[in-house]
Protein backbone atom coordinates (compact mmCIF):
# COMPACT_ATOMS: atom_id res chain seq x y z
CA UNK A 1 0.00 0.00 0.00
CA UNK A 2 0.77 3.59 -1.10
CA UNK A 3 1.76 4.60 2.75
CA UNK A 4 1.12 8.27 1.33
CA UNK A 5 -2.68 7.79 0.68
CA UNK A 6 -5.30 8.99 3.03
CA UNK A 7 -8.85 8.47 3.33
CA UNK A 8 -10.91 11.40 4.43
CA UNK A 9 -13.98 10.15 6.46
CA UNK A 10 -17.21 12.73 6.48
CA UNK A 11 -19.69 12.34 8.73
CA UNK A 12 -22.59 14.83 9.22
CA UNK A 13 -24.07 15.37 12.31
CA UNK A 14 -27.38 16.69 13.21
CA UNK A 15 -28.93 15.92 16.62
CA UNK A 16 -27.31 12.57 17.49
CA UNK A 17 -25.94 12.83 20.68
CA UNK A 18 -27.64 9.52 21.68
CA UNK A 19 -25.27 7.97 18.69
CA UNK A 20 -22.22 9.78 18.22
CA UNK A 21 -19.88 8.78 20.82
CA UNK A 22 -20.28 5.46 19.44
CA UNK A 23 -19.59 6.58 15.51
CA UNK A 24 -16.67 8.41 16.54
CA UNK A 25 -15.10 5.71 18.66
CA UNK A 26 -15.35 3.34 15.56
CA UNK A 27 -13.46 6.09 13.26
CA UNK A 28 -10.63 7.31 15.24
CA UNK A 29 -9.67 3.92 16.20
CA UNK A 30 -9.42 2.40 12.62
CA UNK A 31 -6.56 0.24 11.82
CA UNK A 32 -5.49 2.98 8.88
CA UNK A 33 -2.99 5.66 10.23
CA UNK A 34 -3.79 7.94 7.58
CA UNK A 35 -6.98 8.99 8.33
CA UNK A 36 -8.89 12.48 9.00
CA UNK A 37 -12.28 12.34 10.29
CA UNK A 38 -14.22 15.25 9.19
CA UNK A 39 -16.71 16.33 10.91
CA UNK A 40 -19.58 19.00 9.84
CA UNK A 41 -22.18 19.69 12.69
CA UNK A 42 -25.08 21.18 10.52
CA UNK A 43 -26.40 23.31 12.96
CA UNK A 44 -27.41 20.88 15.89
CA UNK A 45 -29.75 21.98 18.62
CA UNK A 46 -28.78 19.23 20.99
CA UNK A 47 -25.43 17.81 22.81
CA UNK A 48 -23.93 16.88 19.92
CA UNK A 49 -20.94 19.68 19.56
CA UNK A 50 -19.65 18.94 23.17
CA UNK A 51 -19.49 15.42 21.92
CA UNK A 52 -17.40 16.86 19.06
CA UNK A 53 -15.10 18.61 21.47
CA UNK A 54 -14.14 15.95 23.78
CA UNK A 55 -13.38 14.00 20.84
CA UNK A 56 -11.42 17.01 18.79
CA UNK A 57 -9.30 17.39 22.39
CA UNK A 58 -8.90 13.79 22.53
CA UNK A 59 -7.40 13.39 18.55
CA UNK A 60 -6.53 16.83 17.07
CA UNK A 61 -4.43 14.92 14.25
CA UNK A 62 -6.97 12.52 13.42
CA UNK A 63 -10.49 15.19 13.64
CA UNK A 64 -11.25 18.27 11.76
CA UNK A 65 -14.31 19.49 13.06
CA UNK A 66 -16.40 22.22 11.43
CA UNK A 67 -19.77 24.19 12.35
CA UNK A 68 -22.45 25.45 10.01
CA UNK A 69 -25.76 26.18 9.73
CA UNK A 70 -28.49 23.56 8.94
CA UNK A 71 -28.29 22.78 5.14
CA UNK A 72 -29.56 19.50 5.11
CA UNK A 73 -27.34 16.08 4.71
CA UNK A 74 -26.08 16.83 1.34
CA UNK A 75 -25.25 20.56 2.10
CA UNK A 76 -23.27 18.86 4.84
CA UNK A 77 -21.50 16.14 2.96
CA UNK A 78 -20.70 19.10 0.29
CA UNK A 79 -19.32 21.10 3.00
CA UNK A 80 -16.81 18.30 3.58
CA UNK A 81 -15.96 17.38 0.31
CA UNK A 82 -14.69 20.76 -0.33
CA UNK A 83 -12.46 20.90 2.96
CA UNK A 84 -11.20 16.75 2.13
CA UNK A 85 -7.40 16.65 1.69
CA UNK A 86 -7.49 12.49 1.35
CA UNK A 87 -7.14 10.94 -1.83
CA UNK A 88 -9.85 8.65 -1.04
CA UNK A 89 -13.29 9.78 0.43
CA UNK A 90 -15.98 7.69 2.41
CA UNK A 91 -19.06 8.56 4.57
CA UNK A 92 -20.13 7.92 7.73
CA UNK A 93 -23.34 8.75 8.53
CA UNK A 94 -23.27 9.99 12.69
CA UNK A 95 -25.83 7.09 13.91
CA UNK A 96 -23.88 4.63 12.53
CA UNK A 97 -20.33 3.22 13.14
CA UNK A 98 -18.11 1.18 11.36
CA UNK A 99 -15.52 -2.48 11.98
CA UNK A 100 -12.19 -1.06 12.79
CA UNK A 101 -10.39 -2.32 9.76
CA UNK A 102 -12.58 -1.30 7.28
CA UNK A 103 -10.54 1.68 5.67
CA UNK A 104 -7.61 -0.22 5.65
CA UNK A 105 -8.78 -2.92 4.06
CA UNK A 106 -11.20 -0.82 1.07
CA UNK A 107 -7.80 1.77 0.89
CA UNK A 108 -6.13 -1.74 0.13
CA UNK A 109 -7.99 -2.96 -2.24
CA UNK A 110 -8.57 0.40 -4.30
CA UNK A 111 -4.88 0.11 -4.59
CA UNK A 112 -4.44 -3.18 -5.20
CA UNK A 113 -7.32 -3.31 -8.35
CA UNK A 114 -6.62 0.12 -9.60
CA UNK A 115 -10.38 0.83 -8.44
CA UNK A 116 -11.94 4.33 -8.68
CA UNK A 117 -14.58 2.90 -6.47
CA UNK A 118 -14.76 -0.34 -3.29
CA UNK A 119 -18.06 -1.35 -1.80
CA UNK A 120 -17.95 -3.81 1.80
CA UNK A 121 -21.03 -5.21 2.38
CA UNK A 122 -23.35 -4.03 5.56
CA UNK A 123 -25.51 -5.22 8.53
CA UNK A 124 -28.66 -3.53 10.09
CA UNK A 125 -28.60 -3.28 13.53
CA UNK A 126 -30.69 -2.27 16.59
CA UNK A 127 -29.89 -0.33 20.21
CA UNK A 128 -27.47 -3.33 21.32
CA UNK A 129 -25.95 -3.95 18.04
CA UNK A 130 -27.85 -7.14 18.09
CA UNK A 131 -27.45 -8.14 14.08
CA UNK A 132 -31.34 -7.61 12.59
CA UNK A 133 -30.17 -8.16 8.44
CA UNK A 134 -27.36 -8.73 6.84
CA UNK A 135 -27.65 -6.60 3.14
CA UNK A 136 -24.90 -9.11 0.83
CA UNK A 137 -24.36 -6.03 -2.18
CA UNK A 138 -22.18 -7.84 -4.44
CA UNK A 139 -22.66 -12.16 -4.34
CA UNK A 140 -21.08 -14.19 -7.10
CA UNK A 141 -18.71 -11.53 -8.03
CA UNK A 142 -14.86 -11.36 -8.21
CA UNK A 143 -12.91 -9.03 -5.59
CA UNK A 144 -11.85 -6.86 -8.70
CA UNK A 145 -14.87 -6.13 -11.24
CA UNK A 146 -14.07 -4.44 -14.64
CA UNK A 147 -17.45 -2.65 -15.76
CA UNK A 148 -16.69 -3.03 -19.12
CA UNK A 149 -17.18 -6.68 -18.59
CA UNK A 150 -19.69 -6.70 -15.26
CA UNK A 151 -21.75 -3.83 -16.48
CA UNK A 152 -25.00 -6.12 -15.19
CA UNK A 153 -23.72 -4.27 -11.26
CA UNK A 154 -24.74 -0.96 -12.56
CA UNK A 155 -28.53 -2.30 -12.67
CA UNK A 156 -28.18 -4.71 -9.49
CA UNK A 157 -25.99 -2.47 -6.95
CA UNK A 158 -27.86 -0.98 -3.81
CA UNK A 159 -26.32 2.77 -4.11
CA UNK A 160 -25.81 3.99 -0.42
CA UNK A 161 -22.88 5.91 0.12
CA UNK A 162 -21.78 5.35 3.38
CA UNK A 163 -20.92 1.59 2.65
CA UNK A 164 -18.51 2.56 -0.12
CA UNK A 165 -14.58 4.13 -0.45
CA UNK A 166 -14.80 6.80 -3.77
CA UNK A 167 -11.49 8.21 -5.36
CA UNK A 168 -11.40 11.84 -4.66
CA UNK A 169 -11.50 12.64 -8.14
CA UNK A 170 -14.84 11.34 -9.04
CA UNK A 171 -15.95 14.16 -7.24
CA UNK A 172 -14.33 16.79 -9.80
CA UNK A 173 -17.71 17.91 -10.85
CA UNK A 174 -20.19 16.13 -8.78
CA UNK A 175 -21.72 16.90 -5.85
CA UNK A 176 -24.91 15.96 -3.79
CA UNK A 177 -27.92 17.61 -4.56
CA UNK A 178 -29.15 19.76 -1.78
CA UNK A 179 -32.76 19.91 -0.55
CA UNK A 180 -34.06 16.30 -1.95
CA UNK A 181 -34.63 13.14 -0.06
CA UNK A 182 -33.01 9.94 -1.93
CA UNK A 183 -29.48 12.26 -3.04
CA UNK A 184 -27.58 8.63 -2.80
CA UNK A 185 -29.73 7.20 -5.85
CA UNK A 186 -29.18 10.86 -7.54
CA UNK A 187 -25.38 11.17 -7.35
CA UNK A 188 -23.63 7.29 -6.34
CA UNK A 189 -24.80 5.96 -9.87
CA UNK A 190 -23.15 9.10 -11.68
CA UNK A 191 -20.32 8.41 -10.27
CA UNK A 192 -20.36 4.69 -10.94
CA UNK A 193 -20.47 5.71 -14.77
CA UNK A 194 -17.06 7.11 -14.25
CA UNK A 195 -15.43 4.03 -13.49
CA UNK A 196 -13.54 1.63 -15.20
CA UNK A 197 -12.80 -0.82 -12.08
CA UNK A 198 -14.59 -1.65 -8.73
CA UNK A 199 -13.75 -3.56 -6.29
CA UNK A 200 -15.63 -5.54 -2.83
CA UNK A 201 -15.41 -7.03 0.19
CA UNK A 202 -17.60 -9.27 1.61
CA UNK A 203 -16.89 -8.69 5.13
CA UNK A 204 -19.76 -6.53 7.12
CA UNK A 205 -17.88 -3.50 7.55
CA UNK A 206 -20.96 -0.77 7.51
CA UNK A 207 -22.88 -1.06 10.85
CA UNK A 208 -26.00 0.77 9.72
CA UNK A 209 -28.51 1.23 12.67
CA UNK A 210 -32.50 1.87 11.86
CA UNK A 211 -33.51 4.60 14.26
CA UNK A 212 -37.24 4.45 14.68
CA UNK A 213 -37.98 8.52 14.11
CA UNK A 214 -35.61 8.51 11.02
CA UNK A 215 -36.52 10.38 8.06
CA UNK A 216 -37.24 7.39 5.94
CA UNK A 217 -40.09 6.65 8.52
CA UNK A 218 -42.22 9.59 6.92
CA UNK A 219 -43.83 8.61 3.84
CA UNK A 220 -45.45 11.81 1.86
CA UNK A 221 -44.83 13.13 -1.62
CA UNK A 222 -40.66 13.59 -0.80
CA UNK A 223 -40.77 10.27 -2.71
CA UNK A 224 -41.31 11.68 -5.49
CA UNK A 225 -37.82 12.53 -5.84
CA UNK A 226 -36.74 8.62 -6.30
CA UNK A 227 -38.10 9.46 -10.05
CA UNK A 228 -36.60 13.25 -10.11
CA UNK A 229 -32.60 10.97 -9.51
CA UNK A 230 -33.81 8.42 -11.27
CA UNK A 231 -34.65 11.15 -14.33
CA UNK A 232 -30.89 12.65 -13.11
CA UNK A 233 -29.00 9.53 -13.71
CA UNK A 234 -30.78 9.27 -17.08
CA UNK A 235 -29.26 12.18 -18.27
CA UNK A 236 -25.52 11.04 -17.35
CA UNK A 237 -25.69 7.73 -18.20
CA UNK A 238 -26.71 9.21 -22.28
CA UNK A 239 -23.24 10.98 -21.94
CA UNK A 240 -21.17 8.43 -20.63
CA UNK A 241 -18.66 5.79 -21.76
CA UNK A 242 -21.82 3.07 -20.98
CA UNK A 243 -24.46 4.87 -22.93
CA UNK A 244 -24.69 1.70 -25.29
CA UNK A 245 -25.70 -1.02 -22.53
CA UNK A 246 -28.92 -0.22 -23.31
CA UNK A 247 -30.69 -3.32 -21.01
CA UNK A 248 -28.79 -2.59 -17.71
CA UNK A 249 -30.55 0.96 -18.36
CA UNK A 250 -33.79 -0.34 -18.44
CA UNK A 251 -33.32 -3.12 -15.21
CA UNK A 252 -31.51 0.46 -13.37
CA UNK A 253 -35.27 2.35 -14.14
CA UNK A 254 -37.06 -0.93 -12.78
CA UNK A 255 -35.22 -1.39 -9.69
CA UNK A 256 -34.95 1.82 -8.57
CA UNK A 257 -37.72 3.42 -10.63
CA UNK A 258 -40.36 0.95 -9.68
CA UNK A 259 -39.67 -1.47 -7.30
CA UNK A 260 -37.57 1.63 -5.00
CA UNK A 261 -40.59 3.80 -5.53
CA UNK A 262 -43.18 1.06 -4.53
CA UNK A 263 -41.29 -0.19 -1.42
CA UNK A 264 -41.90 3.48 -0.64
CA UNK A 265 -45.01 3.63 -1.84
CA UNK A 266 -46.20 1.33 0.27
CA UNK A 267 -46.32 3.15 3.39
CA UNK A 268 -47.75 6.42 2.53
CA UNK A 269 -50.72 6.76 4.45
CA UNK A 270 -52.90 9.29 2.64
CA UNK A 271 -55.13 8.22 -0.03
CA UNK A 272 -54.48 11.42 -1.74
CA UNK A 273 -50.83 11.52 -2.19
CA UNK A 274 -50.89 7.78 -2.47
CA UNK A 275 -53.08 8.02 -5.67
CA UNK A 276 -51.02 11.41 -7.07
CA UNK A 277 -47.97 9.21 -6.59
CA UNK A 278 -49.34 5.92 -8.14
CA UNK A 279 -50.05 8.43 -11.58
CA UNK A 280 -46.93 10.00 -11.20
CA UNK A 281 -44.78 6.14 -11.49
CA UNK A 282 -47.83 5.23 -14.39
CA UNK A 283 -46.54 7.81 -16.51
CA UNK A 284 -43.20 7.42 -15.58
CA UNK A 285 -43.09 3.64 -16.96
CA UNK A 286 -45.09 4.73 -19.82
CA UNK A 287 -42.87 7.75 -21.13
CA UNK A 288 -39.98 5.18 -20.97
CA UNK A 289 -42.01 1.50 -22.68
CA UNK A 290 -41.35 -0.52 -19.97
CA UNK A 291 -43.36 -3.71 -20.34
CA UNK A 292 -45.24 -4.88 -17.33
CA UNK A 293 -43.46 -8.44 -18.38
CA UNK A 294 -40.29 -6.51 -17.82
CA UNK A 295 -40.80 -5.42 -14.70
CA UNK A 296 -41.94 -9.12 -13.52
CA UNK A 297 -39.46 -10.41 -14.96
CA UNK A 298 -36.77 -8.48 -13.78
CA UNK A 299 -33.84 -9.95 -12.18
CA UNK A 300 -31.17 -9.21 -9.78
CA UNK A 301 -27.97 -10.77 -8.76
CA UNK A 302 -29.15 -13.71 -11.51
CA UNK A 303 -32.70 -14.35 -9.56
CA UNK A 304 -36.34 -13.33 -10.11
CA UNK A 305 -36.45 -10.11 -7.98
CA UNK A 306 -40.31 -10.06 -7.06
CA UNK A 307 -40.21 -13.86 -6.10
CA UNK A 308 -37.85 -13.48 -4.14
CA UNK A 309 -39.33 -10.52 -1.72
CA UNK A 310 -41.53 -11.03 1.26
CA UNK A 311 -44.78 -12.01 1.09
CA UNK A 312 -46.75 -8.77 1.66
CA UNK A 313 -44.17 -7.10 -0.56
CA UNK A 314 -45.21 -9.61 -3.37
CA UNK A 315 -48.89 -9.30 -2.70
CA UNK A 316 -48.68 -5.83 -2.94
CA UNK A 317 -46.51 -5.27 -6.29
CA UNK A 318 -48.46 -7.75 -7.82
CA UNK A 319 -51.53 -6.07 -7.08
CA UNK A 320 -50.31 -2.76 -7.97
CA UNK A 321 -49.14 -3.92 -11.56
CA UNK A 322 -52.71 -5.90 -11.98
CA UNK A 323 -54.43 -2.32 -11.37
CA UNK A 324 -56.13 -3.12 -7.84
CA UNK A 325 -54.84 0.12 -6.00
CA UNK A 326 -58.00 0.63 -4.23
CA UNK A 327 -57.42 -3.16 -2.68
CA UNK A 328 -54.16 -2.08 -1.76
CA UNK A 329 -55.63 0.77 0.35
CA UNK A 330 -58.05 -1.39 2.10
CA UNK A 331 -55.08 -4.17 2.92
CA UNK A 332 -52.33 -1.42 3.83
Amino acid sequence: MNALSKVSVIVPVYNVQNYLAKCLSSLVNQTLQNIEIIVVNDGSTDDSQRIIDEFSAQFPSKIKAFTKENGGLSDARNFGIDRASGDYLGFVDSDDYVSEIMFEEMLNLAEKHHAQMVICNIQKVDEQGKVTQKLTQIPNMPEEIDLRSHFSVFSDLSYFACNKLFKKELFKDKRFKKGVHYEDIQLIPQLLLKCTVLAQTQNFHYQYFERTDSISKTHNEKGLDILKAVEEVELAFATSKYSDKNEELKNFQILEGIYTFLAYLAFVKSDEVFYKMSGQLSHFIEKRGIKLKDILSYSRFGKNYILSLPLKKKIFYLLFFSGQKKLIRKLM
